[in-house]
């Protein structure tokens, strides 16, 4: 393999992986939603239901966006926004172990962001 093949299945693993693993994290939001309980902290002071729905929006529908490749650079900026509010808001007493996770999806994204879908994606650039 050459290294633009590297680089773009390097990006592929990137996006796949990142965006698959926020999933996890969103899709029980959503099913929370879905199933009428609209009960969720409120960090920014928006309401529990608009913060439910943006982290949604944001744990869901932007990862699966990253994940195929489509609009992939202003769609990691939500949850970038999302995991910064999270690691540096929702956690910001909490000692470095619990806000980790949030900091580790903060760096992934930002990197997503800042280098673009690559070839192997629905943008192919």
């Amino acid at each position: 393999m050459n290294n633009s093949t590297n680089y773009n299945l390097g990006l592929l693993l990137l996006r796949v992986g990142f965006g698959g693993m926020m999933l996890t994290h969103g899709i029980p939001k959503l099913l929370k939603m879905l199933s009428g309980d609209f009960s969720f902290g409120d960090p920014i002071g928006i309401g529990e239901t608009a913060t439910l729905i943006l982290a949604v929006l944001c744990e869901v529908f932007f990862p699966i966006l990253v994940i195929i490749g489509f609009k992939t650079r202003l769609s990691a900026i939500p949850v970038i926004i999302t995991m910064a509010v999270a690691a540096f808001v929702v956690h910001a007493a909490d000692p470095f172990g619990i806000k980790e996770k949030a900091i580790l999806y903060l760096i992934g994204f930002i990197a997503i962001a800042l280098l673009g879908a690559g070839k192997y994606s629905v943008d192919k650039k």
